[in-house]
């Protein structure tokens, strides 16, 4: 609590003045005695006892009405959050080679999914004030979710993709960048971000990975790529899935990073790595507005002085 008239606090100088003067200074004796030792031995009443409640009433009175005089005030904070959002979309590979199981979690075997589908979900969590999107692709792009702030829906439609609703037997990046590119058009963030994870090379599509990077440059749209997976192996030899060249390519042109995770603590690690780079800024700004509190005062202390005033207009009042 607060007053907004602080000085007038003073006045609570004032109030031993102004009892003396009403109840000592102006009583006047109904008796005179030149002695009144004999008086002092007499049984006192309960008005006697009563009788030194009336400057305690007046004085309490007072002590209200200066309190209200200075203006007491509650504090109530408000907060207004302001933030410059990051505007996401998420590029999954569906091929039938995300299938392959060369991820661990607690001794159980994950697909490249699988993996996947848990570390963007956590990533998720992560950035409540995002619009996120999601654009899976294989042979063709296929429109997950568009942007969107409700990540609890976009996590569902998420869990329900698997390399069998699409014709998974090549890869379209370039057509995938493309359709997530299309989705971020006419965002108006202050940050438009791609994220594309794949475990494969661009052998399909109408449009080439390069040329769907530079369309993404010119929108200020960044590209973060990630190639999933270690290497398969062949008859006689490993053979690398990922294109390695064609990825770090596209994050070049977009300003961005390009990010090799073999296994789910690198892929983890990369998802993290990412959020920390593309952070959504948040700006609190805290105010305080004051609620007055002076009516309880005012009301309490006339209540007192009323009091007092008709106590002493009994008998009580006219005691010595």
């Amino acid at each position: 609590m607060r007053f907004a008239n602080p000085i007038l606090l003073l006045l609570f100088l004032l109030i031993p003045l102004l009892i003396w003067l009403r109840h000592f200074m102006l009583r006047k004796r109904s008796m005179q005695f030149s002695n009144g030792t004999a008086l002092e031995s007499l049984p006192k009443s309960w008005r006697i006892r009563l009788q030194p409640t009336l400057p305690i009433l007046y004085a309490l009175g007072l002590v209200c009405l200066v309190v209200a005089l200075a203006r007491p005030q509650r504090g109530l904070e408000d907060s207004r959050v302001r933030t410059e959002a990051v505007d996401i979309i998420l590029l999954v590979d569906l091929s039938e080679s995300m299938e392959t199981r060369d991820f661990q979690k607690h001794n159980r075997r994950l697909s490249r999914l699988e993996a996947s589908k848990d570390v963007i979900e956590r990533f998720l969590e992560k950035r409540p004030n995002d619009r996120i999107g999601m654009v899976g692709f294989a042979t063709l792009p296929y429109a997950v979710a568009p942007l969107t702030l409700d990540h609890g829906w976009l996590i569902q439609r998420m869990q329900g993709l698997h390399t069998g609703m699409l014709d998974g037997s090549r890869t379209a990046i370039g057509d995938g960048i493309a359709s997530a590119v299309n989705r971020l058009r006419e965002s108006e963030a202050k940050s438009k971000v791609i994220i594309l994870l794949t475990d494969g090379a661009n052998n399909s599509g109408t449009l080439s990975p390069e040329n769907a990077a530079s369309a993404a440059e010119a929108l200020s749209i960044k590209i973060y790529t990630i190639g999933a997976g270690g290497a398969r192996t062949g008859f006689f030899m490993q053979r690398q899935e990922v294109d390695e060249t064609s990825l770090k390519k596209i994050a070049k042109t977009t300003d961005a990073e390009f990010y090799r995770a073999r296994d789910l603590k690198t892929l983890e690690a990369v998802y993290e790595k990412i959020d920390q780079l593309e952070k959504t800024e948040i700006e609190v700004e805290r105010f305080t507005r004051f609620e007055e509190k002076a009516k309880g005062w005012i009301v309490l202390g006339a209540l007192l002085l009323m009091i007092e005033q008709i106590l002493g207009l009994t008998r009580l009042g006219r005691l010595p």
